[in-house]
């Protein structure tokens, strides 16, 4: 199944909240008691723009990147559109959504990896926005994207303590909120909190 959509638009909105990140922020509380501002930035840009490329190939990223302090460039975020638009012309290519990836060890569809790609977007978008007061938002397909992703892959998440426990909301709650308390996060999270 051809996300693409949906990538382009989580995408977008985390590119819109790398660009209003100042290096004032840097040392800010995220939603992810271990992280502050720059560990996230970092973790996003890597993640979510230059892997998302290499998967689009069919490839991984180098241990150069992994390295990489990304936060300490300039245009950090100028940069990190770019990638984004690199990433998202690489996924526009129908044969990467049919290739087959290795995950430590697994042959897994493209279009699996796609949907947490989507998923890391939502989430680290919203969590960067939240940490440096910024409004967050996505296409609510979007966010049905990222929950049928994380709902799919929560129970795994949590054993490697990437997800708490999930977070009760309200039957009302919007998609975003669902795959926010889904993942463990608090959609009411405030950095003062």
């Amino acid at each position: 199944m051809n996300m693409h959509a949906e990538m382009t638009d989580a995408a977008d909105a985390a590119a819109r909240t790398v660009a209003n990140v100042s290096p004032g922020q840097f040392g800010q509380p995220t939603p992810d008691t271990e992280w502050d501002v720059r560990t996230l930035l970092n973790h996003l840009i890597l993640w979510t723009s230059y892997s998302m490329e290499a998967r689009a190939h069919g490839e991984s990223v180098g241990q150069d990147l992994m390295e990489r302090d990304f936060a300490a460039e300039d245009g950090f975020a100028d940069g990190y559109r770019a990638q984004l638009d690199r990433a998202l012309a690489a996924w526009s290519d129908p044969a990467a959504w049919q290739r087959e990836l290795n995950v430590m060890g697994t042959p897994t569809p493209a279009a699996d990896i796609a949907a947490l790609l989507i998923a890391e977007l939502v989430l680290h978008g919203w969590d960067l926005a939240m940490a440096t007061g910024q409004p967050y938002e996505v296409a609510t397909a979007t966010a049905d994207a990222a929950l049928a992703a994380v709902t799919a892959n929560a129970d795994l998440f949590r054993q490697y303590k990437g997800f708490a426990d999930p977070v009760d909301v309200p039957p009302s709650a919007t998609a975003l909120d669902r795959v926010l308390a889904v993942s463990g996060r608090d959609p009411a999270w405030t950095a003062d909190r």
